[in-house]
């Protein structure tokens, strides 16, 4: 698997902070945010309990504000707008723009996300119809086939990064949790030749990974398992778990769920190599990442996690993170040893 001659940064970028500007739209036109907490600096929590709005996607939304400069927290968690926000963002600002935004509050994008904050749910998928959300229709063999074929088409630029970026030479099974089409770990195998890997995939995708597999030549070293990846066991004889562009499409407790299933199956000094964008530990930025989570929030139960959330998740289960390392498109490795 070949990386790519030229950067198709702003090619992916443009597509993951899609959802960004119907946000910050949402946030002006319908809530007024920048001029309450203006008036009232508020906590995330106390924020949710005076708008009615829930704390996954309103999380989100903060995260973005503060990468954009336009909300700062200080010492007691509390969110107020910055001395930008106050002159462009703020009833009463010298250059308030709120009419600006506000000739957009009807946008369909805009309500979408307004729905995402008043009932912590998914909205509907861009352009399907019938389902509520992208878990539901990844259920549906046309809708399957699509995205699969749209994370395949990122994975082909990713994974050579991650196989690159992982160290290989001692591993010798990998476990892809959630793999798609089976490209990160086509991409493994082809950098390590020791390496023998497996897919765990639920239907429909696992015929997909399967077919794609194949396709790569790479049948007798990659297999795929048929499961669901909550209910079903995993294969115990892997010493390298991979969680690549998985964890951002679940929420804080299916994110726990997933480590621990995966520690319980995997020896000791084995890995888990979560592959993602990663925020900041302040949850301040990196900006990119902000606006993806944004996308995510609306169309997943999932937001994007900073290394910092992801260590207090496996406190206590035996795991210690080792080594960050970025990959490529705004990705990062972060990658996790059993040593308990």
């Amino acid at each position: 698997m070949l990386a790519p001659t030229h950067d198709p940064t702003a090619i992916y970028r443009y597509r993951d902070s899609i959802a960004a500007a119907d946000c910050l739209c949402a946030a002006i036109a319908h809530l007024d945010l920048f001029t309450l907490l203006d008036r009232e600096p508020m906590t995330l929590s106390a924020l949710c309990g005076r708008l009615g709005i829930h704390p996954r996607p309103t999380d989100v939304m903060l995260t973005l504000f503060a990468a954009n400069r336009f909300l700062a927290r200080d010492a007691e968690g509390r969110f107020q707008a910055t001395p930008m926000a106050r002159e462009f963002l703020v009833a009463g600002g010298p250059f308030d723009a709120r009419a600006y935004y506000a000739s957009m509050a009807g946008k369909p994008g805009v309500s979408d996300w307004i729905r995402v904050l008043r009932t912590g749910k998914p909205a509907n998928w861009p352009g399907e119809e019938g389902e509520a959300d992208w878990h539901a229709a990844m259920r549906t063999e046309a809708f399957a086939e699509s995205f699969t074929a749209a994370m395949d088409c990122r994975g082909r630029v990713l994974a050579a990064a991650l196989a690159a970026a992982l160290d290989l030479r001692q591993a010798s099974r990998l476990l892809d949790i959630g793999g798609g089409s089976g490209v990160y770990a086509i991409g493994c195998v082809e950098a390590a030749p020791q390496l023998r890997a497996t897919v765990l995939e639920a239907a429909p995708v696992d015929g997909i990974a399967r077919r794609t597999i194949a396709a790569a030549g790479c049948a007798e070293r990659v297999a795929v398992v048929t499961a669901d990846m909550f209910v079903d066991p995993w294969p115990a004889d892997h010493d390298l778990h991979l969680f690549s562009n998985l964890l951002h499409d679940w929420d804080e407790p299916q994110c726990r769920e997933l480590f621990a299933k995966s520690v319980a199956c995997l020896p000791q000094d084995g890995r888990i190599v979560v592959h993602d964008m990663l925020l900041d530990d302040d949850k301040a930025g990196q900006l990119w990442a902000a606006e993806y989570s944004v996308l995510l929030a609306g169309v997943t139960q999932g937001r994007l996690y900073s290394a910092g959330e992801i260590a207090g998740w496996i406190r206590g289960l035996g795991l210690t993170i080792v080594r960050i390392c970025p990959t490529a498109l705004g990705r990062s490795l972060l990658e996790i040893r059993r040593t308990g």
